[in-house]
């Protein structure tokens, strides 16, 4: 009879929580399987937006607890916060955090799945706290909604991305750099915030200017796309500012770029460099950064034990959640693979961008594009269609806990390569 492997998984937000319940779909009872994460539910941050903008308090709707899919499984959570890992030994060092005062723990693994995210440097921006918005949680989701409903007095807006830096290592596959660390976010937001203005009588499309670190906004939608995008957000009135470098900090009336300019703006939103988190900066299995070197595979080439999903893997450019559920879906089946001992080819990550963006007015549009990558797929398209499926989406993901059906991807695709505009 085979040794049970042990399985630890770092982190439970969307990755995690999907590489946990793949692996166990994949493994059965082959594997313990556990999950650590600082909190006990999911943000679900895609639809925030919407919430701000119908005046809902998206701590109401936007987290739900997921223990119960986990523990339907077999699987054990732990809430604790990871504070170290020792590859050469295979122990994880963690302390709970239910209450203060804990002493730290430590477990040992058979298999290491990392799919702890990353750090969102707002602390690096100065100014931010005091002049920033943004949407990359309840908490900043409900500040937005509270300025926009009560103190918003119609002046200009800007919305873009501090520098993101990359991480490097001649162990990773070939891959594009990125400038942002994914501005799809901007892009909808413009779209979906201008309705809003809009429908409020405060505004339009030509109260809101873009920015962005690159020589181009959303570069990872390729040239076709962008062809496409790029002359309808000039038409509608919105400003468009590049280039910026990064940011150097926030006034109360404005933004200061690192190129030396500035842009005025009343209410500044913005998407900020993303991070590994500091523990994981030095260890042996990451990039120059902090980011976890795998292969296509999602695996690390000196410790093969170690895998990486979601925002914390360094092939994972831009940090864009379609891209981390094809990892869980890999990753899941190669540790299966192992374990099991069968024989089944595993194909590499197609890194690919596909997306679901709300334009306001229940209107959305859908991104499927490999250009970027060096691939042939340029596909946009606006409607209802994608709405619905950006709407759909959250709820069969809180529905099923992560565990999306083998058709739900494809399904996705190509309804959404179909919609009529």
């Amino acid at each position: 009879m085979k040794e049970t492997k042990k399985i630890l998984v770092l982190g439970c937000n969307f990755a995690g929580l999907t590489v946990s319940r793949y692996l166990h779909k994949e493994l059965e009872k082959a594997a313990e399987i556990t999950v650590i994460d600082r909190k006990n539910y999911i943000n679900f941050i895609p639809n925030i937006p919407i919430e701000v903008f119908n005046n809902h308090n998206p701590e109401d709707t936007m987290e739900f607890p997921f223990q119960k899919h986990l523990k339907s499984d077999g699987s054990s959570f732990i809430q604790a916060e990871v504070e170290n890992i020792d590859a050469d030994n295979k122990t994880v060092y963690f302390t709970p955090n239910e209450r203060e005062g804990s002493a730290q723990e430590s477990m040992t693994y058979d298999y290491l799945v990392i799919a702890i995210g990353c750090k969102l440097a707002f602390d690096e921006i100065e100014g931010f706290a005091e002049f920033g918005h943004t949407f990359s949680d309840t908490f900043y989701g409900n500040k937005v909604r509270n300025y926009l409903h009560n103190e918003y007095k119609g002046g200009h807006i800007a919305i873009g991305s501090d520098r993101f830096i990359q991480g490097q290592s001649p162990k990773l596959p070939k891959m594009p750099t990125a400038l942002a660390a994914c501005e799809g976010p901007t892009v909808e937001l413009a779209f979906s915030l201008a309705d809003w203005l809009e429908k409020h009588k405060k505004g339009n499309a030509k109260n809101i200017t873009l920015f962005t670190p690159g020589e181009v906004i959303a570069e990872d939608a390729g040239e076709r796309i962008l062809g496409e995008l790029l002359p309808m957000v000039s038409g509608m009135g919105y400003g468009y500012k590049k280039g910026t470098v990064g940011i150097k900090r926030l006034t109360k009336d404005a933004i200061e770029f690192k190129d030396g300019t500035s842009l005025e703006a009343e209410m500044k939103i913005i998407f900020p460099n993303w991070e590994p988190h500091s523990f994981m900066k030095g260890l042996p299995f990451v990039d120059d950064q902090g980011f976890v070197v795998t292969d296509l595979h999602m695996r690390n080439p000196d410790y093969p034990e170690i895998f990486a999903v979601g925002d914390a893997a360094a092939v994972t450019i831009p940090k864009l959640g379609s891209l981390g559920h094809t990892e869980c879906e890999i990753a899941s089946k190669v540790i299966a693979k192992d374990i099991l001992g069968n024989t089944e080819e595993i194909k590499p990550l197609h890194q690919m961008v596909i997306c679901f963006g709300d334009l306001g007015n229940q209107k959305g549009f859908y991104m499927h594009t490999d250009e970027w990558y060096g691939g042939n797929t340029s596909i946009l398209k606006m409607g209802y269609t994608p709405y619905i499926l950006k709407m759909g989406f959250k709820t069969m993901y809180e529905t099923l806990g992560g565990k999306i059906p083998s058709w739900g991807m494809p399904i996705s695709e190509i309804v959404g390569d179909h919609t009529i505009i």
